[in-house]
């Protein structure tokens, strides 16, 4: 069994090259490397010469992307491995943009009332495809087509980002229809998720702001709230609950899908989340699990349960809750 003093040594080990590593990633960006594979395989004496960089150093750097699997070798050419051609104009910064005003904020020299929530919404658009494998097992959960649960449910996707979650529900009841409630650039990306999944004319679009849109009463079997709830502070994010509650059928479910913290120790992950949501939102915070469930009762659901996404990578949890019979509008 490890000594305290080997995994000390392990842990500072750790660090040093995830730091390393980061500083490797960045100046393969800065010199233009990716860029250049970007238009397909080169050799390193075709990236050097279009770049006018010094074969020797950038021999090193590529043998470092290639070791983190960023970038792949095939005999004398190099090329972009498929994680790194995922990467979007939003984090081909590799999320520099979202971490720059951090030390400011810290020391008191600037405001998250500057903060650009609309820039947050967009780059959460743009990644959220990661979160596919977490919205598959979320609509199993829900047991969304299953041969107990009726068919054909209408969904209701307030704040639908480019609606992954409503979107791998639908595909598990082939007669359900899903309404997504997003301003203009959210739902360009909405319908492209929606079509590459062939929902077709069962995928409808409101080009809104879900805290504004007057939604209709009682008509939604589901109504979906991913990534939005906690973006808010709690006056606004109990009043976008009360109008998810609206919008349900009595004994329809409501649910929220977001970062929340765990019971214990927080992990690396929730940190960097809660920190992420703190730099990206005016007044967001991660709530707590408690927080998550007891908002859900305050708001008048019933039968709250809650789960942490196995498949997320990212320490997702989902909130259920009932509107309870006879409470409709």
């Amino acid at each position: 069994m490890p000594s305290a003093q080997d995994k000390t040594i392990d842990l500072y080990h750790t660090v040093m090259q995830i730091n390393a590593s980061a500083h490797l990633l960045r100046a393969t960006r800065e010199v233009g490397i990716f860029d250049e594979l970007r238009e397909g395989q080169r050799t390193l004496e075709d990236i050097c010469q279009a770049r006018y960089l010094n074969e020797e150093m950038i021999l090193l750097l590529l043998d470092s992307m290639v070791a983190l699997g960023i970038i792949e070798k095939y005999g004398n050419d190099y090329a972009l491995s498929h994680a790194a051609r995922l990467l979007c104009e939003y984090d081909q910064d590799f999320g520099d943009a979202v971490w720059e005003p951090m030390v400011e904020l810290m020391r008191g020299n600037a405001k998250r009332e500057d903060i650009d929530d609309q820039d947050r919404r967009n780059r959460a658009a743009a990644t959220q495809w990661v979160h596919t494998p977490a919205a598959i097992q979320a609509a199993e959960i829900l047991d969304i087509g299953g041969e107990n649960e009726p068919q054909g449910i209408a969904i209701l996707d307030l704040g639908c980002g480019s609606a992954v979650w409503s979107c791998a529900m639908a595909h598990c009841d082939p007669e359900s229809t899903v309404q997504a409630v997003d301003d203009e650039m959210m739902l360009d990306a909405a319908r492209h998720t929606a079509d590459s999944i062939g929902l077709g004319e069962r995928f409808v679009t409101v080009a809104a702001d879900p805290l504004q849109h007057e939604l209709e009463n009682d008509w939604a079997d589901l109504v979906l709230i991913a990534h939005r709830l906690f973006e808010h502070d709690d006056e606004q994010a109990m009043d976008l609950l009360r109008r998810a509650i609206g919008a349900a059928k009595p004994g329809g479910r409501v649910v929220a899908i977001d970062f929340f913290r765990g019971p214990t120790r927080p992990n690396l992950t929730e940190s960097v989340e809660a920190m992420r949501l703190n730099l990206g939102t005016v007044t967001g915070r991660m709530r707590t699990l408690k927080e998550g469930q007891q908002m859900f009762r305050d708001a008048g659901l019933v039968n709250v349960q809650f789960t942490f996404l196995a498949a997320s990578r990212a320490n997702l949890g989902m909130a259920v809750g009932l509107k309870p019979a006879g409470t409709g509008s």
